[in-house]
């Protein structure tokens, strides 16, 4: 059985941190699972977590009155679940769900914006990560419209 620092050293987005740092965010995770279809979170609750996907995949949904739930991303083992946690009013966006069974690892996001408070140089770390997560996640959403919207006219 892997420790959870050990764990978290294998997500990229923890990807060369510290023994020392690793064991701190480790503090404030634990090993979950969902059942395929479950939801992880909706929109418009509280963002109080967030997830790093060890099996299975998650979809990013958006709700809209004519479709339902629409997925607009699925994300693979390794990729981050949220970043709602991070900035107030921490509430979520999309809703995600469970594609196929899963298992994950969350983190309580209270917990770790307290000790990024009390370490302003972790704290100024993972914001970057944090920040490429929303960049690349942003350069996703740009591509799928284009999909969507790249042979309509304008004018």
């Amino acid at each position: 059985m892997h420790k959870l620092d050990e764990l978290i050293a294998d997500a990229p987005v923890f990807a060369g941190l510290g023994t020392g740092d690793l064991t701190l965010i480790a503090g404030c995770a634990q090993n979950v699972g969902f059942e395929e279809g479950e939801l992880l979170f909706r929109e418009g609750e509280p963002a109080d977590t967030f997830y790093v996907v060890r099996r299975g995949r998650v979809s990013l949904e958006l709700h809209t009155p004519a479709r339902g739930g629409l997925v607009i991303e699925t994300l693979e083992p390794g990729e981050v679940v949220g970043w709602s946690w991070l900035f107030e009013p921490y509430v979520w966006h999309f809703d995600a769900r469970a594609a196929t069974p899963l298992r994950a690892i969350a983190f309580d996001g209270a917990c770790l914006r307290g000790k990024c408070e009390d370490d302003k140089e972790l704290g100024y770390e993972l914001m970057k990560r944090f920040a490429q997560v929303m960049i690349d996640r942003l350069q996703h959403a740009r591509v799928r419209l284009l999909d969507v919207y790249g042979g309509v006219g304008v004018g």
